[in-house]
């Protein structure tokens, strides 16, 4: 008699609002808009090339970010279980390897996806996909680094996605004054990602993830969070002065002055506060991309 089939426990098929769940679409949010900056700065008329607007959408979006989260679900189980053990893995509803196969199965449609948007897209897709498994999958796994974890996701998130939306449209490699930009919003994003490691200090501490608030302390690693969004913006200003595009410039300079205005509150208590945060500052961030992409792509006379 075969007893193989009581010695392992049946895994049914995942229901699909726990696959969404994985896949946390809040987070599409910033690499869909970092895309759609990528698209405005390219100054590329929209009109004939929608059938690559909507891959590049779903490329940074639902997979390539998609699957990062299952990656970081997966290898990350052990901390979610202290820190969010209602999430799918951890509380069973996705159960035995499906968090794994999930992340390959993304991993495979990103991929076929790019292929079909030029040479560039394929480059930032397979770059952005080994920065997913290597932000959290072993040997690697930059997240325990409060350094190299938020350098990882601020790339991905704003810079690649970014460089994705200005290849889909140009179908070449996007000038020189974009990358430029680009480059300087995703070293401030670096900020943005060490302000969304206050949410799990004690999960971090327990599981030896040095994020800088478990490393420099919450206050101190708010202060240098704020510093590092707020010094590639005055950058670009200058730059934007530079390049005569003066009405970009000052719309950053703006949205900037409002985030510095809002930043004291956060630095009294950046653990309640981040969320508050994360909803005002962070939105005037991602609006001076906006405008700057606007500048750079000759659009509305900025």
């Amino acid at each position: 008699m075969d007893h193989s089939a009581t010695l392992r426990p049946h895994v049914s098929l995942p229901a699909p609002r726990d696959v969404l769940e994985l896949l946390k679409p809040v987070t599409w949010f910033p690499p869909i808009w970092a895309f759609m900056c990528g698209v405005v700065s390219s100054g590329v008329p929209i009109s004939h090339r929608w059938p690559f607007l909507i891959a590049g959408v779903l490329l940074t979006g639902p997979l390539v970010c998609g699957t990062s989260q299952a990656v970081n679900d997966w290898f990350d189980r052990h901390v979610d279980a202290i820190n969010q053990p209602e999430r799918p893995i951890p509380s069973g509803r996705i159960g035995g390897r499906w968090g794994l196969w999930i992340a390959m199965i993304g991993t495979g449609l990103s991929l076929l996806l790019a292929w079909t948007t030029g040479p560039w897209v394929v480059g930032a897709t397979c770059l952005g996909l080994a920065c997913a498994w290597g932000y959290s999958a072993p040997p690697f796994r930059f997240k325990v680094s409060g350094i190299w974890g938020p350098a990882v996701v601020a790339l991905t998130y704003e810079g690649l996605t970014w460089f994705t939306g200005a290849s889909v449209m140009a179908g070449a490699l996007p000038a020189t004054h974009v990358l430029i930009v680009l480059a300087l919003y995703s070293f401030g994003a670096h900020g943005i990602m060490t302000l969304n490691d206050f949410k799990a200090v004690e999960g971090d501490r327990l599981t030896g993830l040095r994020s800088l608030p478990v490393v420099m302390g919450v206050g101190p690693a708010a202060r240098l969070a704020c510093a590092v969004m707020a010094a590639p913006q005055i950058v670009v200003v200058a730059l934007l002065v530079h390049w005569v595009h003066r009405i970009g410039a000052g719309l950053v300079a703006v949205v900037l002055a409002g985030q510095l205005g809002l930043m004291p509150r956060l630095l009294g208590d950046p653990r309640q506060h981040t969320p508050w945060y994360n909803a005002t500052g962070t939105t005037l961030y991602v609006l001076g991309m906006l405008a700057s992409a606007f500048a750079l792509g000759g659009a509305t006379g900025l």
